[in-house]
């Protein structure tokens, strides 16, 4: 093998590697950005269990327990 064929693969090999680790940070960049969205996400079904649970023991209590109305 010459030293053209060598530098030649050698620039090939350099060449397929900028294009993987142009990938890599692509994936990195979007991972990271599942993970913001999944974050929020996470947080907003936290609060709507909460208001679930505070709505739901709000309606536990029995008809004859519950005070009247206020039109009353």
């Amino acid at each position: 093998m010459n030293t053209n064929e060598l530098a030649s693969r050698i620039e090939t090999l350099e060449i397929r590697l900028m294009h993987q680790e142009a990938s890599i940070e692509a994936l990195t960049q979007t991972l990271l950005q599942q993970e913001q969205r999944s974050n929020v996400q996470s947080a907003s079904i936290e609060r709507l269990e909460a208001m679930i649970r505070s709505l739901s023991s709000t309606h536990d209590a029995l008809p004859g327990e519950e005070p009247p109305p206020p039109h009353y």
